[in-house]
């Protein structure tokens, strides 16, 4: 370009002859000013200065390291980290003093650095802590409560929200209070028009479980599904992951449907939840066919609250320091070599016997038999 200039070429003829913008040829014009073309430093540069004002100099790259290693051998705190190395530096006077980022990145750069990073592992499958729906041989349900909801006028709001494991089957009842009655009378309606689960999954509200303030409580909702052979399974408390679907669904639900509109009542939230569940359902058409097998819901059936109680009702604990797990208002020892870990809890209501079996997210798979425990379910009468 510049000896095309040189020789008479337009500027502007030059840069459409080699597809540059015109301000390029007029850069590399006045750069190689009047000296002869074996003169000319055609190499790229960027600019400004060559070496950053800010960069710090290799003598005190290398000061931050010989600090860092007279502190690991013989600070009295034990501490030689960015923040103690910065302390260390000011001690001495350092004139170019680099701030605690820039110190943390000389010993990242260097290699200088101790800790390790997180391990991120991947997740077990779902349903991991049940054999047969982690093998995708039976289904489960999920149901949750979202509370403290206020339509405008001062009508609260209570939602139980219910979804499938497999299928991907959501349900939704928008009530002015949710109640153990209502769950129990919306879960029918729903198990009736689709067909039974093999394990119906809880928190540990009360409305699910039963009262907590007494030992051997098994409220109406837990008797309802034992009734119908269906395992109850209640998630640990204060434990994230679980409850991971029907905690997605309830914020969806919450995004979709209450967020977007104005609701004057109750009977309009119902309406327009309906439509999101029936939209919901279209779109996850093929994967509820997919879905293992539900049971058909018995004709002529009848809840008796007061039956005697068949099945396993489960329980997902944590062990405490001494590997003890509490359930049902009692504490149960497991193995003092398990403490803060997880544990199912079978409670088999026709043998009379809890097994504890160990659970690993690392390794879902492996879930051996801690220990048995005697146990006996009083035969009392439920009080409705």
């Amino acid at each position: 370009m510049v000896v095309a200039v040189r020789q008479g070429t337009t500027v502007r003829a030059v840069a459409k002859r080699f597809g540059v913008a015109h301000s390029v040829v007029q850069y590399w014009v006045a750069r190689a000013a009047d000296q002869r073309l074996d003169r000319i430093d055609f190499a790229t540069r960027r600019r400004g200065p060559r070496r950053p004002a800010n960069k710090v100099t290799p003598e005190v790259e290398q000061l931050v390291l010989t600090v860092r290693k007279a502190l690991k051998q013989s600070s009295a705190l034990g501490e030689f980290g960015a923040v103690a190395i910065r302390e260390e530096m000011v001690r001495r006077h350092v004139k170019e003093l680099p701030s605690v980022r820039t110190i943390g990145r000389i010993l990242e750069r260097r290699g200088a650095l101790d800790g390790r990073k997180r391990v991120r592992r991947p997740p077990p499958p779902r349903g991991w802590y049940l054999p047969e729906v982690a093998a995708q041989k039976a289904e489960l349900d999920s149901f949750d409560i979202v509370e403290g909801l206020v339509i405008q006028g001062g009508y609260p709001v209570e939602v139980l929200n219910a979804i499938s494991l497999w299928g991907g089957l959501i349900e939704s009842w928008p009530r002015a209070r949710i109640t153990a009655k209502t769950v129990v009378s919306a879960i029918l309606r729903h198990w009736q028009s689709f067909g039974l689960p093999s394990y119906a999954q809880f928190d540990n509200d009360t409305v699910f479980q039963g009262a907590h303030h007494h030992r051997d409580s098994l409220g109406r909702v837990v008797r309802t599904s034992l009734a119908l052979d269906v395992v109850p399974v209640f998630t640990p408390p204060r434990e994230t992951g679980f409850q991971a679907m029907i905690e997605n669904l309830n914020g969806r639900w919450q995004a979709k449907v209450w967020s977007r509109f104005p609701f004057q009542s109750r009977k309009q939230l119902q309406a327009q939840s309906a439509k999101f569940v029936t939209a919901s359902r279209r779109r996850a058409a093929s994967r509820i066919e997919a879905a293992p097998s539900r049971y058909c819901f018995p004709e002529d059936w009848e809840l008796d609250l007061q039956a005697e109680l068949h099945g396993s009702v489960i329980f997902l604990r944590r062990t405490d320091d001494s590997g003890r797990a509490r359930l049902l208002g009692r504490t149960f020892p497991v193995d003092r070599h398990w403490p803060h870990r997880l544990v199912r809890a079978e409670v088999d209501l026709d043998e009379d016997v809890i097994r504890f079996h160990a659970l690993r997210r690392r390794e879902p798979t492996w879930q051996p038999l801690l220990q048995t425990a005697d146990y006996h379910f009083p035969r009392k009468r439920f009080h409705e």
